[in-house]
């Protein structure tokens, strides 16, 4: 189940399909699909099963049906790289949920044409401003008075040890004291270690639930 975290006294749900969902705006947030990734990959030579494809889009669908929102918003790297066949793939999925607004904020992996993204209704963003976030993929260096950077970019993940000393590293939602990172939505795309502060929060994704973790 997802959890709920106040930032800047605003309540985002976190779900453990790695997305965020802001219910005051009906708006639902994932960040880095990398959508064409594995394709890329199996013409490079790089075994990677094309399930996963599959596996990505199944689960952006079931989300959209369990939360209903009204404008799904990625902050960066929809598509890995050039057009590919799946790019048509998640155009009839933009299809069948016709009454939502499907949004990018840009990333550097989102290279194709300004026309493939015209194409498919796909509202395109530089940055994106609602009431005190400042939506980006990138994180920003500096972060204006009283707003809060939520971003991509990273795929933020945390290391846990357990008394074994085993250790593993998650997926995680990091809120910091002025910005924030979502989880790579997609498949594949690796993780990256954050070293959060004393007063951050951390929520790591687990077996299909979301864990706050501390110290």
């Amino acid at each position: 189940m997802m959890k709920e975290v106040e930032i800047f006294n605003e309540t985002l749900e976190l779900w453990p399909q790695k997305a965020a969902r802001w219910k005051k705006q009906n708006a639902l947030f994932i960040a880095d699909l990398h959508l064409g990734k594995i394709n890329h990959f199996r013409r490079s030579g790089i075994p990677v099963p094309s399930k996963a494809n599959d596996k990505n889009l199944e689960l952006l669908v079931d989300l959209i049906q369990l939360t209903k929102p009204e404008r799904v918003i990625c902050l960066g790297d929809l598509f890995h790289s050039h057009y590919n066949p799946e790019w048509e793939v998640f155009g009839e999925v933009i299809r069948h949920f016709r009454s939502i607004s499907f949004e990018l904020v840009l990333g550097n992996h989102d290279i194709m044409s300004e026309l493939q993204y015209q194409r498919k209704g796909i509202q395109l963003h530089e940055t994106l401003r609602m009431g005190p976030f400042i939506f980006t993929h990138h994180p920003l260096t500096e972060i204006e008075a009283q707003c809060y950077n939520i971003a991509g970019h990273i795929h933020p993940g945390v290391n846990l040890r357990g008394l074994g000393k085993q250790s593993v590293t998650l997926p995680c939602f990091y809120f910091g004291e002025c910005s924030g990172l979502l989880p790579a939505f997609g498949m594949f795309t690796g993780l990256a270690k954050i070293r959060p502060k004393k007063d951050d929060k951390v929520f790591v994704i687990v077996e299909e639930k979301i864990m706050e973790v501390t110290g």
